[in-house]
This record gives C-alpha cells, structure tokens and sequence, in this order.
C-alpha cells in the first residue's frame, strides 16, 4: 500500500480537510489511484501528513458519500468501482438547472457514512422484537424512557427519573401537548424564531405574542400560559442565553405562573467549549423541557422526548392515553437501540467536527460582505446580517446556480432583521463551495 499522492499547504487558506478530499477526487479521477486501491488508515494518514485523524476521517466520509470511494467495514477504504466514480463524476458535471435543486437549511444534518452499520444493526433488532398486542404506553418504552433519562443527566445536566420522560414523536409533537395540559393563555415565542412552533401553537387556539429575540430581558410575560424559547441555541439568530438571562426570565415566569417551555435546539453542537446545561436544570418545576433526535439521527425519523412538571406530564398522559397517542412502535424500538449502543453519540461527535470546520469556511466567505449574527458560531447553520435587498440579491445568485439559502426576515414576524441563513448539514463540501461562490457572486455584483 503506497503512500498517497497528496501534500497539504498549512498555510492556505482552503482548509487541511477539504485540500485532502480534492486531492484525493484529483487522483482518482486522473488514475493515479485505481479502481480498488487501498487507501491508509486514517490513523497512518494522519501521522504520514502530520495532521489530526479528524482532518483524515472527514475527507474520507466526504468522499465516500460522493461515491468516490467506499468502506468495507473492517478491511478499509477502496477506491470504488469506475460505474460508481462515473455517476459522481456525472452528478459534478452536471448544469446547475438540471440537478434538483439543494436547500441549504437550518435542519437537515450530517450524518457520517462510516456509521450506517449502527443504523441497519437497530432496524435488525426491530424486525426480529415482539411488537406489544395492543396500545403501547403512551408514554414510550420503558427501557427507552430508562436512556433517555440517563443520558439527559449526562449530556444536559438535567436530572430526572424514567418516569418523567415522556417518547413523542418530534419537538412540535412535545409542544403540541404541552400546550393542550396548559390553562388558556396567550404563549409568548421568540421573534424571530422556530417558524414550526409558531404555526404549531396557533393551529391548536393559542395566541401568540411576539418576544423579541434580540432583547430577553425586557420581555413583559404578564398574560401568558407560557414562554417558548430557545436558549442553548437561540433558532435563528444563533444567540446562547446567559446565566443571568435564564435566571431573570424563571424569575418572570414564577411570577406570571407561566411554563417556560424550552426546546433544547441544537445544544449538541458548540464547537468552543462542552454544551451548557439545560434550562430546566435551573428549575425542572417551571420548565417543560423538549429535546428531539431530528438534528442527529434525521428529522425523518420523528421521535423526540419531553420531560415536564409532574402535574403537566400527568395531564399530557392523560391526554394521550385517551386518545391513543404514541410515537410508533418500531421507531421507539429502533431508538433504543441507537441510543443503547452509542450510535448517537457517535453521529453527534462526527457531525459536530465537520459542523465546525464548514462553518469556518461560510465565515471566511461571508465575513467581507455581512455580519454575522452571534460570535461564536454553533449548530449545523450561520446566521448573517446584512440589508435585505443585498440577501435577495445573494439568494437569487445561489438560486440560479441550483442552492435553496433561507432569508432570515422569513424567520420574522414583527423583528425588522434581514439578512441570510446558510445550512452547512445536507450538502457535500463541493456543494457548500459551489453556494459559497454563487452567493458571493451575488453580493459582489
């Protein structure tokens, strides 16, 4: 097995990850690396080119999701077959107005390649479980339930026994119900903010009153049922709720009797330090708390978890064992597994690695022509501002070259904020480049 023809610049400015995986597509393409050849380790790669593994694995995940190369599991990395590195060079070569056209979103994550197995693995312990003869409890699995609580004391900080978790089948789900247990009242939501919870709880009679995001301390709560928020990662402004601010808005909230129903949006994935403990861990009495295995496993999935107040869970049960409300079966089996064997936190630490690295490249792209909207990027998305006239103008380019990017004053209601939201989760790095460019061209011209 030879050494790869490869040689990284430390001082450029394209990053060591992306500069490997182009190289990589270079050789491939020109031959220098045959159909079937072997690739190193991604350890022995790494001390060859004196560089982290990290930089290694991601340019082999990019890779072989572009079909360019392939992994046996437990024999290594291949070159895949020329049929295989002919439909990605097709799919690369192709004009922008006939591929379908790629959403950079605030929601669609990353999920590495290297971890299908774990997947099939759970959907193989479903096929061969025993489903439940009747309804289900309503208020999800119990082993599922025993996990979840487990690893919300670990990751969140949030303490809390298996019987206070209720399985849903995704945040607006959790809401959906937290909100129908609550007493009339108005529900306060950031603006901007989660478009989805908005719609979620006007369409079950709940007015919603406009909080501005930019400005929690002055939020009057006087009215209300409850406050939604986003404080580990403000959707869509990025922004993280300080210490002071998490204790002044329970303050308000006791005061007004009102739930502090809190989405833990994207707390998974801070780049400079460990993730902040939940908001409900300041005062679990106060806080119904929302968490979701959409930005991780994939919104498809639909499966999420709250955990609330005990008189709140005990009327969201009551509610749903009525009505036979359950998140299926199958989906809860196949959780249990992904959690149980470590597949999520193995899909969360692989994602949050290309999270930074991609987000870096949006700042360097962006920076000369907005600003963006919080200094210390997180999630699977960046946030920039700059007039709206400039963010049409930049969307339309990204547009015509074939890439879906979010205006930020769609994320408003009252706000006057505009600008762009840049998703760096469902695209591959020749995707993000190729938009980059495109929304350049736009603010450029």
């Amino acid at each position: 097995m030879s050494t790869l023809p490869v040689v990284l610049e430390r001082d450029g400015a394209v990053p060591l990850g992306v500069q490997l995986s182009t190289q990589i597509r270079a050789r491939i393409l020109d031959e220098s690396l045959p159909e079937g050849h072997r690739l190193p380790s991604s350890r022995a790669l790494a001390a060859e080119l004196g560089t982290s593994r990290s930089v290694v694995e991601q340019a082999y995940s990019q890779l072989v999701a572009e079909g360019w190369l392939r992994g046996r599991h437990g024999s290594g990395t291949f070159v895949a077959s020329r049929g295989l590195r002919r439909a990605a060079s097709r799919r690369a070569a192709e004009p922008a107005a006939a591929r379908p056209l790629v959403t950079l979103d605030a929601g669609t994550p990353f999920i590495d390649p290297r971890h299908a197995a774990g997947w099939r693995r759970a959907w193989r312990e479903v096929s061969t479980a025993t489903p439940p003869r009747g309804y289900d409890d309503s208020r999800g699995l119990p082993e599922l339930r025993r996990l979840l609580a487990e690893r919300l004391a670990r990751t969140r900080g949030l303490a809390c026994e298996p019987e206070q978790v209720v399985v849903t089948s995704g945040t607006t789900d959790g809401l959906r119900h937290l909100l129908g247990a609550l007493p009339p009242g108005a529900v306060g939501i950031e603006d901007p903010g989660y478009r989805a919870a908005v719609a979620t709880a006007r369409q079950v009679g709940r007015e919603v009153r406009d909080l501005p995001a930019i400005d929690p301390d002055g939020w009057a709560l006087d009215g209300l049922a409850a406050v939604y928020v986003t404080p580990a990662h403000q959707h869509p402004l990025g922004h993280v709720m300080s210490a002071s601010q998490r204790l002044h808005l329970l303050d308000r909230a006791r005061a007004s009797d009102a739930l502090v129903i809190e989405d833990d949006y994207d707390s998974e994935f801070r780049y400079d330090v460990a993730p902040i403990p939940a908001l409900a861990s300041l005062a679990p009495e106060r806080v119904g708390y929302l968490g979701t295995a959409a930005k991780s496993v994939g919104p498809s999935m639909r499966i999420g978890w709250l955990v609330a107040p005990p008189e709140v869970t005990d009327a969201v049960n009551a509610r749903r064992t009525a009505t036979h409300d359950a998140a299926p079966w199958p989906v809860q089996r196949a959780f249990l597994t992904l959690v149980r064997d470590g597949y999520l936190d193995r899909v969360v630490r692989s994602a949050r690695r290309v999270y930074a690295e991609r987000a870096q490249r949006v700042t360097e792209a962006l920076r000369p022509y907005a600003t963006p909207s919080t200094p210390s990027p997180a999630g699977m998305y960046t946030t920039w501002l700059l007039p709206h006239a400039d963010a049409v103008r930049a969307r339309d380019a990204a547009l015509a070259a074939g890439y879906q990017v979010n205006l930020l004053a769609d994320y408003c209601r009252s706000a006057g904020l505009t600008g762009l939201l840049v998703g760096v989760g469902g695209v591959t790095d020749a995707q993000l480049d190729e938009a980059l460019a495109a929304l350049v061209r736009g603010l450029a011209g």
